[in-house]
């Protein structure tokens, strides 16, 4: 439903005007994008208009995961746009990664002419088709009319309830008509997601976490999207319980507090994994209790209660049966069970606590005896010491991080403190390489103020490279460490556990010189080869380089480093390797 001004005369606009204006009335101040035929008009307009930024990326990957690094830091959906055919193609993986990881990604592609759809025309592709299953919602506009209302339609369904990805295709003629226009002033949609949990449900959740003995906190990337830290913090200072996170909700609490436990899962810490399978309660907050968490579910936490905070109730009993759960946004859902405990008499408070003390004795002892842990070298730069290092420069600086995936990720969850919400960028559902360094492009975009970092590795940096260009042109100083082993890290770690050291198609045999490379395009470039001189060329790249260059930190890793601990596939998360 659109409501107009009446008061407010329509004018003559094309639609490529409408779009614009469109997108300013909802607040877009950046987009991310490559040019081509059928949108040159539209893109036209937005250098006529020159009110929003335009950040011409080398890819359309490249655009989707700026983008992407753009929400996340910022809460807003990224805008993305791109022409027809490859470049609406292009864009799949980045809109695929942001479906896996609930990141609002608001993706606008070209069309050929009404009149050329289904011919077979030059760089035609069905976009809304090949993106249907990875899309909250996506639409092909065939009238200019029905631009403003699909626009912001697909823009506030992008942010709503859980967030995700839509798509809003444009066919070129739509784009170059023009019509008598006035913006909407409103438009109503159905709500479609129950925010505030139910009472009574939380009112059993609170008198299970009271009766605990071995209590648990297991929070995700919607505490982090709802805005539901604070809250976080303060369930906790209330009742003492533990908290462990995944690795998409590092961030959402305060990673140097002594409730925080670590990262949980495959590669998440000894204590964390031990805690939530011996723990009689699970307070499950903005999770979906994905494989990489659970191992094999059979096996997952066979003691324990579960309560499951999450506003898409579809995620709730998907994999794990739920005794209580309570859908509705994290935030709110956590600050009404914040007031129930507030009236509930002090004294049972206390009971509580010192109830669970023998409970924390067990997990202080676990921390004791199992602590992450490497062996240093004089001749090898352990990648563990790396982060280490890396975040003893940085750590009091406000600091946005970003990984790739693979090998450096696990070692980036483990070992460097993320104290923040919407200061750690990572790809988890889809585990896609080449995110990193585009994504931290476009957080410094955004966050233009704060340090961006970064960590690489030497395959997840090749698949996104070109973006150095964007980095050097916007003036975007960003410190890209790469952990360079000459291999796809984390497939050969499980070609020597599981493929009897058989290092198939997984080796680098020619490899650019990075340093070179980041010279080509204008950036500064380091290489560091030995622990001696590890901490003086990490602090200087990073802190001594003027911030608007780009910086490339080429390091030399010991390759034969794996990421412990670690539950083989298929394993109860309790029976960890843990050297």
């Amino acid at each position: 439903m659109i409501e107009n001004n009446k008061e407010e005369k329509s004018k003559r606009m094309t639609g490529a005007k409408i779009i614009v204006e469109t997108l300013k009335s909802l607040g877009v101040d950046t987009i991310f994008g490559i040019p081509g035929g059928v949108v040159l008009l539209l893109y036209d307009e937005l250098m006529k208009d020159g009110k929003i930024r335009h950040i011409l990326a080398r890819h359309e990957q490249g655009a989707t995961h700026m983008a992407e690094g753009y929400a996340k830091v910022t809460g807003k959906p990224g805008a993305v746009l791109v022409t027809s055919g490859p470049g609406a193609t292009n864009t799949i993986t980045g809109i695929a990664d942001a479906y896996m990881d609930s990141v609002p990604l608001f993706v606008i592609t070209g069309q050929v002419p009404t009149y050329f759809i289904g011919n077979d025309a030059f760089q035609e592709t069905d976009s809304t088709g090949i993106s249907r299953m990875i899309t909250k919602y996506n639409t092909i506009v065939k009238r200019t009319e029905d631009l403003a209302y699909e626009i912001i339609k697909a823009y506030n369904i992008s942010k709503s309830g859980r967030p995700g990805p839509t798509l809003v295709d444009i066919p070129k003629d739509v784009i170059s008509n023009e019509i008598d226009f006035t913006l909407p002033e409103n438009i109503k949609l159905p709500e479609k997601h129950k925010l505030d949990g139910n009472d009574r449900q939380i009112e059993v959740a609170v008198d299970l976490i009271l009766k605990s003995e071995r209590p648990i906190i297991y929070a995700g990337g919607g505490v982090i999207s709802s805005g539901a830290s604070e809250e976080l913090e303060e369930l906790v200072d209330i009742t003492g319980i533990p908290v462990t996170l995944t690795l998409m909700g590092l961030g959402g609490f305060d990673g140097t507090r002594p409730e925080f436990l670590g990262m949980l899962g495959m590669h998440g810490t000894y204590t964390a994994n031990m805690a939530i399978n011996n723990s009689d309660l699970i307070i499950a907050v903005g999770s979906r209790f994905d494989d990489r968490v659970t191992g094999n579910v059979e096996y997952f936490a066979p003691f324990a209660k579960i309560i499951h905070i999450d506003i898409d109730p579809a995620s709730i009993s998907k994999n794990v049966d739920i005794d209580v759960p309570i859908v509705g946004d994290a935030k709110i859902c956590l600050r009404k069970m914040i007031n129930v405990l507030k009236d509930t008499p002090k004294s049972k408070i206390k009971n509580f606590r010192e109830r669970i003390s023998s409970w924390w004795g067990k997990i202080r002892d676990w921390q004791t005896k199992y602590p992450l842990k490497y062996k240093k070298s004089d001749s090898k730069i352990k990648p563990q010491e790396l982060i280490e290092a890396t975040y003893e420069i940085t750590k009091n600086d406000k600091v946005i991080i970003s990984t790739d995936v693979g090998q450096h990720q696990m070692w980036v969850a483990q070992y460097y403190k993320i104290r923040e919400p919407r200061t750690f960028l990572t790809s988890g559902g889809l585990g896609t390489m080449g995110f990193g360094f585009p994504a931290i492009i476009g957080a410094k975009i955004a966050k233009p103020d704060r340090l961006g970092i970064c960590f690489s590795g030497d395959g997840s940096f090749q698949m996104n490279m070109q973006e150095l260009s964007v980095a050097v042109e916007e003036k975007v100083g960003v410190r890209v460490i790469i952990f360079n082993n000459g291999a796809h890290g984390m497939v050969t770690q499980w070609q020597r556990k599981f493929y009897g050291n058989r290092y198939s198609a997984s080796l680098f045999h020619i490899q650019p010189d990075y340093k070179k490379l980041a010279e080509a395009f204008g950036a500064k470039g380091y290489v560091i080869e030995k622990p001696s001189e590890l901490k003086e060329k990490l602090r200087k790249a990073i802190k001594e380089e003027p911030p608007d260059v780009p910086v490339i930190i080429d390091v030399k890793v010991d390759p034969e480093e794996d990421v412990y601990p670690m539950v083989p596939p298929g394993s109860p998360p309790t029976e960890m390797l843990i050297s």
